[in-house]
């Protein structure tokens, strides 16, 4: 997280998202009520990022300081998903938006270039896309949507 925040100039208070392979992982780190489940259910997999109460299996340091809440999402992109299976836990996530930039980074070529020294490894798979997600909050009674980006946020409306 501390690499991840140094490449992105972001400071501690900056929210990171775990991405999840599934539910049943999603679940490990997040509760969900059964009317968010349901919502969350018919959206995913997909371009979302869900904000929800976290578990104590969640670190303090991934938590919203006042409101012990976690973003998560699970993501559709094939390799994404692969990466996910093979590892068997989240992913720490956060757009690759580098300071003094407008559009955030997603070509393998590109990433490897500008900042392939400060990075264990990097996964050429493609153009992600440079929308962010629709992100979601459910930590309060209505969803709330923080964020309009790729996912269709109608259906939390």
């Amino acid at each position: 997280m501390a690499r991840i925040r140094s490449i992105r100039g972001l400071d501690d208070r900056h929210h990171l998202t775990l991405v999840c392979q599934d539910f049943a992982q999603l679940g490990r780190y997040a509760y969900v009520a059964n009317r968010v489940f349901r919502a969350i259910k018919a959206a995913t997999p997909g371009s979302y990022t869900f904000i929800l109460p976290a578990t104590k299996e969640v670190p303090r340091i991934l938590q919203h300081p006042g409101k012990k809440t976690v973003g998560v999402r699970i993501p559709r992109h094939v390799v994404t998903r692969a990466l996910l299976a093979e590892l068997g836990e989240p992913l720490v996530s956060s757009t690759l938006l580098l300071p003094e930039q407008d559009e955030p980074l997603t070509q393998g070529w590109e990433i490897a270039d500008q900042i392939g020294h400060a990075v264990d490894a990097v996964i050429d798979c493609g153009d992600c896309g440079t929308e962010p997600t629709t992100v979601i909050d459910f930590s309060l009674d209505e969803p709330e949507i923080l964020r309009r980006g790729a996912g269709d946020p109608s259906v939390f409306e």
